[in-house]
């Protein structure tokens, strides 16, 4: 598989392409690393104070209590975070990195896989803040939150493809970079990351579930909040979809890259 295989190829520059990139995102800040940690509870108070306390929001099929919903919020707000990272950063990725377009050697497809990988390390560092408030709040950790990685690895084929597509894009269409901050908030609001599908009337509720997020949000929130096994068939189908949007991807990639040198 070609979008795995320049990975493994490159495995040693990838690894220090995506270390740099995380160090780099707290290099100067006097906790460092913790904030990796640290932000997601700022974000989970934001948003559990809004929807939770002001809006009195509640999630349906459950108990009602602010600290379940809380859960059920910032999972999909987890989830939504690690694909909004990568779609906004996409744009740029290419264009930002001129000096390695000017290396006919350097394996450029590679910058995509950094971006991911390091997004994925904040998506691993919000799990265990939802994990650590999983026990907090309900006394245990469900058995089936060991299948997260596999719940979210369809995600992870179809990001670094839609990654693919949108940063050599990004290279002729510069403005489409102020477009996928719009696209990654309408993913958000138009999701079932905090609107619950029931409360959704029958006749606008395909355009949530034909949000790549919705499917993954709600497979995370069975395994880690319910304790229930996912859709292994929703799932075998979403990684089929993935596979065909990551080699489209890799493919268009690798043929618009020829002309980025004359653009840059």
């Amino acid at each position: 598989m070609s979008i795995l295989s320049v990975v493994g190829k490159n495995r040693s520059l990838v690894y220090e392409l995506t270390r740099r990139e995380i160090l780099g995102r707290y290099r100067g800040a006097s906790f460092g690393l913790l904030w990796s940690l640290i932000s997601p509870f700022l974000m989970l108070l934001v948003y559990t104070l809004a929807f939770g306390f002001v809006m009195k929001s509640r999630w349906p099929g459950t108990s009602g209590s602010t600290g379940e919903f809380a859960l059920i919020l910032f999972a999909g707000l987890t989830i939504h975070g690690f694909f909004a990272e990568c779609l906004t950063r996409s744009p740029q990725l290419i264009v930002a990195n001129t000096n390695y377009v000017k290396r006919v050697v350097f394996p450029l497809d590679i910058l995509v896989w950094s971006m991911t990988l390091s997004a994925l390390f904040h998506l691993a560092m919000n799990t265990v803040v939802l994990l650590a408030l999983q026990l907090a709040f309900k006394g245990q950790i469900h058995a089936t939150s060991l299948l997260l990685p596999l719940v979210v690895l369809p995600l992870i084929v179809l990001t670094v493809g839609i990654g693919w597509f949108v940063s050599a894009l990004g290279v002729f269409l510069r403005d489409i970079n102020q477009v996928m901050g719009v696209v990654a908030t309408a993913m958000l609001f138009l999701s079932s990351a905090i609107i619950p599908l029931d409360s959704i009337p029958e006749k606008y509720r395909w355009v949530f579930l034909m949000n790549p997020l919705t499917f993954i949000i709600n497979q995370a929130r069975e395994v880690v909040i319910w304790g229930r096994l996912p859709d292994w068939l929703g799932l075998a189908l979403y990684s089929a979809v993935a596979l065909v949007v990551a080699f489209a991807g890799h493919s268009l990639f690798q043929r618009m890259r020829r002309g980025f040198a004359d653009v840059l």
